[in-house]
């Protein structure tokens, strides 16, 4: 099956590479220059686990262009895949969708037939407004194409987004017509069936079930994504709100979250107070939606509810800093790990840049480490005087405080002794619970966790 892909960020490049490896013939799209290179290379653009030994794999059966109109006009399916950022509003921005919508109108053919796919993340109707655009510009043409549309969401985790590709729970089909369902069945039968070849870096994991084909219509597709992202922030919301309460009456939210999570109906995952929730999904997700229901004068009190409990996380942070220090201004604080997130390098919307900014408003000195989202970090916070150190032990030389803010796997090695000797007053504040008090005690730091 000929497949183009319109957008390779997290999602579209991680969706051509798996339907690439799936057996298909795959074209991303992008109009960024230096990223076509890069991908033609052979290298993955974003930090990815598997990406850059994958695109090895696949070689040339997957090729890359800038040339919209003219990848699409041979392919059974085209799959839009691009960015959707917020709006002052809140709500989700679809202008590049329909951009994208409208140039792929232009390269279809008359007598042939079009399946066109929204897989970025959208406002409920996008898909019935891209059907709308593109029959019209059709019109205006005199192309006589037969394109039916769907909805696919992603329900992909930067840092495990290829594993979440092969080995998916569901996969999640909205369309009106059955032949359009069954087009995209076919596509993904090798994934359903998981007959493909596993590569040898990304085995298949034991005891894996097959995943669900899930067939909705657009519109409660379109919805069940941005539900599920909204459930998500919820959840952490929830424990972040307990861990508050944990402070309060002396009990230890992380031993309160492992109860909770041995019950069946709730699951131990999503249960880790701390910083609060960041990234590209969740805070414009949870905007997303709360612009919908405006539009509808419904309110979303559990979803606005959430937003307010993890901003005031931020708050909470600079407190036990300020508690332990008494005064911040003036004081040398160091921040580990600025992705939103372990194992990726995006710092979009992440928690940890907003502490940064939050601490430097209050007159802080900051120096900041992240074993591989530094230089993105950096050039997020460029307007503003931060140190960024490559060697954590050197970052903490002085310091008067130094923040967990993003568990990073790399950080459970480090010599806390060490870290303690370093600085100038041994404050350690766990921002993510990642440390065992005892241990960091233990090495001369004055621990602080969240909820314990």
């Amino acid at each position: 099956m000929q497949i183009s892909i319109v957008g390779t960020g997290y999602v579209g490049l991680t969706t051509a590479v798996l339907l690439s490896r799936l057996g298909h013939d795959v074209i991303g799209v992008d109009k960024d220059q230096a990223k076509l290179d890069l991908m033609r290379s052979g290298k993955s653009p974003i930090h990815e686990y598997g990406l850059d030994e994958l695109l090895a794999l696949i070689g040339q059966d997957l090729t890359f262009t800038d040339d919209l109109t003219g990848s699409v006009t041979d392919s059974e399916v085209i799959i839009i895949a691009v960015g959707t950022p917020p709006k002052k509003t809140g709500e989700a921005d679809t202008t590049a969708v329909e951009a994208a919508a409208l140039e792929v109108a232009d390269g279809l053919a008359s007598g042939k037939r079009y399946v066109l796919v929204v897989k970025s993340t959208v406002p409920i109707g996008t898909n019935k407004r891209v059907a709308y655009l593109v029959n019209k510009r059709l019109r205006e043409r005199g192309v006589d194409a037969t394109v039916t549309y769907a909805s696919n969401p992603e329900f992909l985790r930067e840092g495990k987004a290829l594993y979440d590709s092969f080995y998916p729970e569901r996969v999640l089909i909205g369309a009106h017509d059955d032949e359009t369902q069954e087009i995209l069945i076919r596509m993904y039968k090798p994934l359903l069936e998981q007959t493909f070849s596993a590569p040898s870096f990304l085995p298949r994991p034991d005891g894996y079930k097959l995943p669900r084909v899930v067939i909705t219509d657009p519109t409660s597709a379109e919805l069940s994504k941005y539900s599920c992202n909204a459930f998500l922030a919820v959840k952490i919301s929830f424990m972040n709100e307990m861990a508050g309460l944990c402070e309060k009456v002396g009990a230890d939210v992380t031993q309160v979250a492992k109860v909770m999570g041995l019950d069946h109906r709730i699951g131990p995952h999503f249960l880790n107070a701390g910083l609060g929730w960041g990234g590209s999904c969740l805070p414009k997700d949870t905007s997303a939606l709360k612009a919908v229901a405006d539009e509808y004068s419904y309110e979303l009190p559990l979803i606005s509810a959430s937003r307010v409990v993890n901003d005031r996380q931020l708050g909470m942070i600079a407190e036990k800093l300020q508690s332990a220090l008494k005064v911040l201004r003036g004081q040398t604080i160091g921040v580990l790990g600025m992705a939103f997130k372990p194992d990726t390098d995006d710092v979009r919307m992440s928690a940890s840049i907003s502490l940064v900014q939050l601490l430097l408003e209050r007159g802080a000195n900051l120096r900041i480490h992240d074993p591989i989202a530094g230089p993105n970090a950096v050039r997020e916070l460029a307007n503003n005087e931060v140190e960024a150190f490559e060697d954590v032990y050197a970052m903490a030389e002085g310091l008067d405080a130094i923040v967990l803010a993003t568990e990073w796997g790399d950080y459970q090695s480090l010599d806390l002794e060490r870290l303690a000797s370093a600085m100038a007053q041994p404050v350690l504040v766990d921002a993510r619970n990642f440390f065992r008090p005892e241990d960091a005690e233990k090495a001369g730091l004055n621990y602080m966790g969240v909820g314990r």
